[in-house]
């Protein structure tokens, strides 16, 4: 039977659903659709594969949809999913995972029996390869990597079916939190094979949520997946009927709708309607405090400004950034505490504590680096040739139009330091590309984590990975780093490996190629009568536990 014919056989009831999600009113309705989690996603969907989950916008449905062979818990540890366990070889070069028995593929035409088929370990290597291979053109190829794919055998085996083994290059401690991700999803040969490039609309998982319906730029649904696997004491999630996502572009009509009661969950705070919702302390608004739960948490993203400190890549004039005491006399320039407060309702952190975020367990509260003094900063400035800013040439700060208020704030902030500071503004895709090619001596960025472990955000800084190879923008170089960076790659104990974490961060402060602006922090606002809505510093949507008591 042909994609197209299934489409047609399959109208009414996507035409049913698209009338009871967005069309329905009156009492009886209200009482079906009590039981559905709603939420939207201004920038859209374009694609729920996981092979192509890069964005949080993906991500987050497919994390509903699909299941790995480990997730993190809302405190960022490794828990079991589709494997129960799991073991290490000492040298960390493999890992053995024994497989769940009781886990199947949603129920879908393309299986035989009524009941979706049975996981099995090759479903896993089927996946995984899947990935690796160019015709995908995955962008979560990289997490690979590290496999052993050379000679010496393949690099994902099955001994049986409920036995994964993957083999490694060599040691990675990260390896098991990069598998959470949702490139490393199971999926099916069978609805690979029979949708096609058509699986990115029709997906087939193992998940909490099952597809259902999907109209491009207007809704999605998923539906409760009657044969879950996962449970809570003795009740089988998940526990919500349904998830129902618009996709209303404009940030303030979605807030509208959230306001009447249309949506239960809005994440992130837009400018549109960020007082009307935050006061200037970063507290709920009193208006909307009987009817609004705000649930705030670290998030995994450190915005910061970068210098380019590689002189052999600018030519021309000598560039004053180039000199240490100058970047540093820059990161003692402006408060950021008043930064956080003023034009950010008091949401997230200052940057004070170096460049591993808060929210990750390697994060050290008791060091800080750079504060607010303008004193030491004169006294920097000075030492490098530049008193009070005499004939020290004007500098560039390239940005996004989203941040001018906050390179405004700085470029004040330097004034009283005597340091002229001019701002270009720039689109993304422009400032990607500049970066990736070693041409912005100065600019503003920020780092998603891709996995909870510090050395996410450290390898910005090794030697091997200047751009366009990999993410040091900065171009920075070391070779104490290098050589401490090497050995956190063989150090499985965690304590061990936090504290080289910290002697390479250190490392990285003193030398100042960046200035830490602050930490972010996730907000969330929920309606009342929500709860279980899980999350983590990842700032992931876990919806398998959710409860709706609909007032």
């Amino acid at each position: 039977m042909s994609v197209k014919m299934r489409e047609r056989l399959t109208g009414w009831g996507i035409f049913f659903l698209f009338c009871l999600f967005t069309a329905c009113t009156g009492p009886a309705a209200n009482e079906r659709i009590s039981n559905v989690f709603r939420y939207n996603e201004s920038a859209g969907i374009s694609s729920l594969d996981p092979a192509y989950a890069r964005d949080q916008s993906v991500i987050w449905p497919v994390n509903q949809i699909f299941n790995g062979l480990v997730q993190l818990d809302d405190r960022l540890r490794i828990r079991p999913c589709l494997a129960k366990s799991w073991e290490i070889n000492p040298d960390g070069t493999e890992y053995r995972f024994h497989l769940r028995n009781d886990v199947y593929f949603h129920s879908d035409p393309v299986f035989q029996s009524v009941k979706g088929r049975q996981v099995k370990a090759a479903d896993f290597i089927y996946s995984f390869n899947r990935i690796l291979d160019p015709a995908t053109a995955s962008s979560g190829t990289w997490i690979f990597d590290n496999v052993s794919r050379e000679q010496g055998g393949p690099a994902f085996i099955a001994p049986d079916d409920s036995t994964l083994v993957i083999r490694l290059k060599e040691g990675f401690p990260p390896f098991l939190s990069m598998l959470a991700m949702p490139y490393a999803s199971v999926v099916p040969r069978e609805a690979i094979q029979w949708y096609g490039e058509g699986f990115r609309r029709h997906p087939v998982g193992t998940g909490p949520f099952m597809f259902k319906f999907w109209k491009e730029g207007v809704r999605l649904v998923l539906v409760k997946n009657p044969d879950y696997f996962e449970s809570e004491g003795s009740s089988r999630l998940p526990y919500l009927d349904a998830v129902s996502i618009s996709f209303l572009s404009d940030k303030q009509s979605a807030f509208l709708d959230f306001v009447k009661g249309k949506l239960d969950f809005i994440s992130g705070l837009d400018p549109s309607y960020k007082d009307e919702l935050l006061t200037k302390q970063g507290r709920l608004q009193q208006k909307y405090r009987n009817t609004v739960e705000l649930i705030t948490q670290p998030y995994l993203n450190t915005e910061y400004l970068g210098f380019l400190v590689d002189q052999a890549i600018i030519e021309g004039k000598p560039n004053p950034l180039f000199d240490k005491r100058v970047r540093q006399a820059i990161n003692y320039a402006f408060d950021r505490k008043k930064m956080v407060t003023y034009l950010r309702n008091n949401i997230g952190s200052p940057g004070i504590n170096g460049i591993i975020p808060k929210g990750l367990p390697s994060f050290d509260s008791t060091k800080v680096y750079y504060t607010y003094n303008i004193e030491k900063a004169r006294q920097l400035l000075s030492e490098a040739g530049f008193p009070g800013g005499k004939g020290m040439p004007p500098v560039t700060l390239v940005s996004t139009p989203d941040y001018l208020d906050f390179c405004k704030h700085i470029q004040q902030q330097l004034t009283v330091l005597g340091v002229e500071m001019k701002i270009e503004i720039s689109t993304p895709a422009a400032i990607k590309q500049m970066k990736a090619e070693a041409r912005l001596p100065f600019f503003r960025a920020s780092w998603i984590a891709d996995y909870p472990d510090a050395e996410n955000y450290l390898l910005m800084f090794l030697g091997r990975n200047f751009c366009p190879r990999g993410p040091n923008y900065t171009h920075f170089s070391n070779r104490e780093f290098d050589r401490l960076y090497d050995l956190t790659l063989h150090e499985p104990a965690d304590s061990i490996r936090f504290g080289i974490y910290r002697q390479m961060e250190r490392l990285v402060m003193e030398e100042a190629p960046m200035v830490v602006l602050y930490y972010d922090q996730a907000l969330r606002f929920v309606r009342k009568g929500i709860t279980g809505l899980g999350s983590n510093p990842m700032n992931m949507l876990t919806l398998k536990r959710v409860k709706i008591s609909r007032r």
